[in-house]
């Protein structure tokens, strides 16, 4: 998992300088919206889907207002978002899967289309890519003084954590699919304060490039998810410490 996991920290990095907030925000807004619509209604403690939702935007400061006004378009029945995922290359043969939430699909087809040839990659039929990403729950959290990663590790690993990540004060847990539910309750139950819980496309291998490639492919993922129609992206392009300091 380590490009993933370190392209993760490097988006936590330079996000607050990189990303506009109000973009993050509409993302958010749009889940909150589909998850009252599809998951059950604006009761967040009935609605996992929408507790999440909710948790992940508090986790970047989303103003109480914003979500307020999210939850409200969902129980009117005011949006029709509907969820699609593109599959397909970028240069240099790297896999890249794109989840989207759109009110109009022929917009984001067109969209996402436009991308992938204005950077010489190539899109596939669903499905093609399934077998090289295996959707795992992903949860990320601070250290702080009060948590004891010792005291609670075993509780995570019972609760379903399968894998442990520590950066810095940062710390990232992943869970197979079907845990997801339990480990976000045994967040709750341990009073922790998690930042980030979603369901992500985690490669089974990562491709190293060189950097002038490399380069070349996240200026496809990087307008993707300027997409305001794209919720998520997922690659398999190996985030070396090289490329890092490039980006920075």
């Amino acid at each position: 998992m380590s490009g993933h996991s370190k392209w993760s920290t490097i988006k936590r990095k330079k996000g607050a300088a990189d990303v506009k907030r109000s973009k993050i925000f509409s993302k958010l807004s749009k889940e909150i919206t589909i998850a009252v619509k599809e998951g059950g209604g604006v009761d967040a403690d009935y609605n996992p889907r929408l507790r999440v939702a909710i948790q992940n935007a508090k986790g970047v400061n989303m103003p109480k207002d914003n979500i307020e006004r999210a939850i409200k378009k969902g129980d009117q029945d005011g949006a029709n978002f509907t969820e699609t995922s593109f599959e397909g290359y970028a240069a240099h043969g790297i896999a890249v899967f794109v989840e989207c939430l759109t009110d109009n699909n022929n917009r984001t087809v067109s969209s996402v289309r436009s991308s992938f040839n204005k950077y010489s990659g190539t899109l596939g039929t669903n499905g093609s890519l399934s077998f090289l990403f295996d959707r795992k729950g992903v949860f990320e959290f601070e250290l702080k003084e009060h948590i004891n990663m010792e005291d609670i590790e075993l509780e995570l690993i019972d609760a379903g954590a399968e894998d442990i990540e520590i950066d810095e004060n940062n710390i990232t847990v992943y869970s197979a699919l079907e845990d997801f539910g339990n480990l976000n309750k045994k967040f709750e139950e341990l009073n922790i304060e998690v930042t980030n819980a979603e369901l992500q496309r985690i490669p089974n291998d990562t491709k190293e490039l060189p950097i002038a490639q490399a380069k070349s492919v996240l200026k496809l993922i990087d307008a993707l998810e300027d997409d305001d129609d794209v919720q998520n992206v997922f690659h398999n392009l190996e985030m070396t410490d090289e490329l890092a300091a490039e980006m920075e």
